[in-house]
């Protein structure tokens, strides 16, 4: 885990791959991405729908809370992280919810596809996650 901080979720399409970005404020957290039947609310265990013939869920080991206290990220719209109408292989990116000191989102895919995250540093003291789903095998 780390002591970073999730401020934002972004996503990109390319020519050969969607992409989708977790920005972190603080070190790389760590993080974890699998294939699963359905992604369930973390703690609650209720079913979260997604859009797409494949699911995609992604744990990542950031803080629940900041300095003062307050819930660290609060997305305007917990099902539709980011506007994915129109990409090749994204049909929704939702927040599942946090517990323990890890966010939990899942992704609804077209279909089942190679996949890759990595981390990137900065800007600044911060970090980002990047996961790139391809689009064809």
């Amino acid at each position: 885990m780390t002591t970073g901080i999730l401020t934002t979720v972004r996503s990109g399409r390319h020519s050969c791959f969607d992409r989708v970005v977790f920005d972190v404020s603080g070190t790389t957290p760590g993080y974890g991405v699998r294939y699963v039947s359905n992604v369930f609310r973390p703690g609650a265990g209720h079913l979260m729908p997604l859009r797409g013939g494949a699911k995609l869920q992604i744990v990542l080991g950031v803080n629940e809370f900041d300095d003062a206290g307050h819930w660290a990220y609060q997305p305007s719209r917990s099902d539709e992280l980011t506007n994915v109408t129109g990409y090749r292989t994204f049909r929704q990116i939702a927040y599942a919810g946090s517990t323990e000191g890890a966010a939990w989102i899942g992704i609804g895919l077209r279909a089942r596809l190679p996949f890759r995250v990595h981390t990137l540093a900065g800007p600044g003291t911060g970090s980002r996650v990047v996961l790139d789903v391809a689009h064809t095998w």
